[in-house]
């Protein structure tokens, strides 16, 4: 009589180690997305300082490209929908400290 409550239906079994790497809540596989607000500032505040001389309109482009680069591996890191997307976070945060901190 309770033997049926103790089998889990094959849906309701862990996820194998793909799966939580790559898929997101819903079972979708996620490796990119459509870009989001802190992507499309990092990117065009990136483009202006590059485009940019020296001065203080460079230096605010470099210090909002850096900002929106952070905010967006941090929430990344922290928010990511599923391992991938974690691991994406975690090395674009390494990778603008070192560039930051003159490490590379």
């Amino acid at each position: 009589m309770f033997s049926n409550i103790l089998l889990q239906p094959p849906e309701a079994q862990a996820p194998t180690l793909f799966d939580r790497i790559f898929r997101d809540g819903e079972g979708n596989i996620v490796i990119g997305q459509p870009p989001n607000l802190l992507i499309l500032v990092a990117v065009g505040a990136t483009v202006l300082q590059t485009v940019l001389s020296a001065g203080t309109f460079q230096a605010t482009a470099e210090l909002v490209a850096f900002g929106a680069w952070f905010a967006w591996a941090w929430q990344e890191l922290f928010e990511g929908v599923n391992y991938f997307r974690r691991a994406l976070g975690l090395v674009a945060l390494i990778g603008l400290l070192v560039l930051r901190l003159g490490l590379a």
